[in-house]
C-alpha cells in the first residue's frame, strides 16, 4: 500500500521563506489524506497497490473506468507531493554547481534567469488550483507546463524533474493570495542537485 514520505528537512527549516505552519499541513494533512484515499481506491486491487505511484499514474488510460477518479485525483496528489519534498531543501543551492542541468535550461531557455522568469509566469497564470512543471517529454526534450488539479505530466507520457504546487493551501497562511510573492520565496530553497538527478534519470532512459 502507498505510504506518505518522511520529509528530510523538519518543517521549520525552510523558513522564511517557506512557513512551519504551512508546511507542516501541508505534508501531515494534505498529503495524507491523498494517500489514504488512493489506499482506499485500489484496496481491491492488489495488483494495482503494488505498484509504484508512478507506474500507476502512467498506465493511467488502461485503468478501470470506476477508479480513474481516485487516481487521478489522489494519485497525482500523492506523486506530484512525493516530487515536491523531494526537490525542497534548506540548504541553498547555487544552479552553476550543477552543469549538465545548468547547460540543458541554457539551451533550451536562453538562460537561467530567462527560466525562472517564464516558469514562474506560468505558474502565476495556472487559474485556480493545480502546478507547474518542467518535465522531459518522451524524445528527451525539456518542456514547460501546468496542470489543473492533481494531474499529473506522467499521465500524458512526460516525466516531471521539477514541479511546484500552486495551490493555495501551499502558501495561502503566509502569502494569502499574493501567489506572485511564494514564487519568488521558493526559489532560494530549491534542491537543484536532486533536479539534475531526475534530469540525468529521465534522458538517459
Amino acid at each position: 500500500m502507498f505510504t506518505l514520505p518522511a520529509l528530510s528537512f523538519a518543517y521549520d527549516s525552510l523558513e522564511p521563506h517557506l512557513d512551519a505552519k504551512t508546511m507542516e499541513i501541508h505534508h501531515s494533512k494534505h498529503h495524507q489524506t491523498y494517500v489514504d484515499k488512493l489506499n482506499a481506491a485500489v484496496a481491491d486491487l492488489p495488483e494495482l497497490a503494488s505498484l509504484p505511484v508512478d507506474e500507476l499514474l502512467q498506465r493511467f488510460d488502461s485503468l478501470p473506468e470506476n477508479i480513474k477518479p481516485a487516481v487521478r485525483n489522489h494519485g497525482g496528489g500523492h506523486a506530484n507531493h512525493s516530487l515536491f519534498w523531494s526537490i525542497l531543501t534548506p540548504r541553498s543551492e547555487n544552479i552553476s554547481s550543477f552543469t549538465s542541468l545548468s547547460h540543458a535550461l541554457d539551451s533550451k531557455f536562453g538562460s537561467f534567469e530567462q527560466f525562472k522568469t517564464d516558469f514562474s509566469l506560468a505558474a502565476t497564470g495556472q487559474f485556480g488550483s493545480g502546478w507547474a512543471w518542467l518535465v522531459v517529454t518522451q524524445t528527451g526534450d525539456l518542456e514547460m507546463m501546468t496542470t489543473p488539479n492533481q494531474d499529473s505530466p506522467l499521465m500524458s507520457g512526460k516525466t516531471p524533474i521539477f514541479g511546484v504546487d500552486v495551490w493555495e493551501h501551499a502558501y495561502y497562511l503566509k502569502f494569502q493570495n499574493r501567489r506572485p510573492d511564494y514564487l519568488t520565496a521558493i526559489w532560494s530553497v530549491i534542491a537543484w542537485g536532486e533536479v539534475e538527478r531526475r534530469f540525468m534519470e529521465a534522458t538517459s532512459k
